[in-house]
């Protein structure tokens, strides 16, 4: 069994060449349940998120002569490890033999979860952002936030990245990061102004409060929302789900799971087949995703199992 690091990750995938993993995984599709989420609480009132995420598969689409793939992630989220200097997300992933179910490799999970996460995304402006988006806003300063704007800059002709985060000190080390590679980054400071300029807006937080104003947005726009992954977290509000088009990554994970798309629906905000489409649909062709320059696309991620077996996949392939 191989044992890969996040640097061996890193080696392995590109930024294109993992959206298109992803492509052909929705479109061929495999055996996902809903993944598991349990509580850990730790005196005084704070606590931890674990996740377990299995998927394996789909043996009645695959090749009879291959053995296929089980996989699952087991994540824990801590939104106090800020305050320690480690990072909320924490995880592993464990990749089997789809037919003796013997174990391949085990692979940073949290690295995985960052490529995966961001090329789930850059797919979705794939079909849903302007051809000629070149302003990218990014809010929130995790790990996560340059693996958003590499993505989206893989996928569009992104000319300048700003990156707002509450602690302006944290985005400014993201900023100097993308500029060591060459892109032109700065630092948001008003994020008002940068919601109404913004070509494409990428949200990466776990903020209970809507940080995206639909009011804002100016037409052509695309919202990338990727940071909420309970019914209690809210990045965008209500005028931005009533100015745009909606879409998810799966419907089944985001109208159970996702704060953005769970309680508009509640609300009646949202009807549920306003839903345009999923990631699924897209990739196969059956629903449309833009259908004009001038309108408003939102697209709500939750992750789904199935982005991480592709991309372990994809890991394991290129490195056994």
């Amino acid at each position: 069994m191989l044992t890969i690091s996040a640097a061996e990750v890193d080696r392995a995938l590109t930024f294109p060449g993992l959206v298109e993993t992803l492509r052909s995984a929705f479109r061929e599709g495999a055996v996902q349940p809903v993944r598991h989420h349990h509580a850990i609480e730790r005196p005084p009132g704070s606590g931890s998120t674990l996740l377990l995420m299995p998927a394996w598969t789909d043996f009645d689409n695959a090749e009879a002569s291959k053995d296929g793939h089980i996989g699952v992630k087991i994540v824990t989220v801590s939104p106090d490890n800020n305050a320690v200097g480690k990072p909320a997300v924490m995880g592993l992933y464990l990749l089997l033999n789809g037919a003796t179910g013997e174990p391949q490799a085990l692979i940073d999970g949290q690295r995985l979860t960052q490529w995966r996460t961001a090329c789930a995304s850059a797919l979705a402006a794939d079909y849903l952002a302007r051809g000629d988006a070149s302003r990218l806003l990014v809010i929130g300063a995790g790990a996560l936030a340059p693996f958003l704007a590499r993505a989206h800059a893989a996928m569009r002709p992104i000319t300048s990245i700003h990156i707002w985060n509450r602690t302006p000190a944290n985005a400014e080390k993201i900023v100097d990061d993308l500029r060591a590679d060459g892109f032109s980054a700065e630092v948001a400071t008003n994020l008002d102004a940068e919601l109404a300029g913004a070509d494409i807006v990428s949200s990466a937080t776990i903020s209970a409060t809507p940080l995206v104003r639909g009011a804002l947005l100016k037409p052509g726009a695309h919202v990338d929302l990727v940071g909420g992954f309970t019914p209690a977290m809210r990045e965008a509000d209500d005028d931005a789900i009533r100015r745009a088009r909606v879409y998810v990554d799966t419907r089944a994970g985001a109208t159970r799971e996702a704060g953005d798309i769970v309680q508009p629906l509640a609300s009646r905000v949202l009807a549920p087949e306003a839903i345009v489409a999923d990631l699924a649909e897209l990739a196969r062709g059956e629903k449309k995703g833009r259908e004009s320059g001038a309108e408003i696309t939102l697209f709500k991620s939750v992750g789904a199992a199935l982005e991480d077996l592709a991309a372990g996949i994809a890991v394991y392939e290129a490195l056994r």
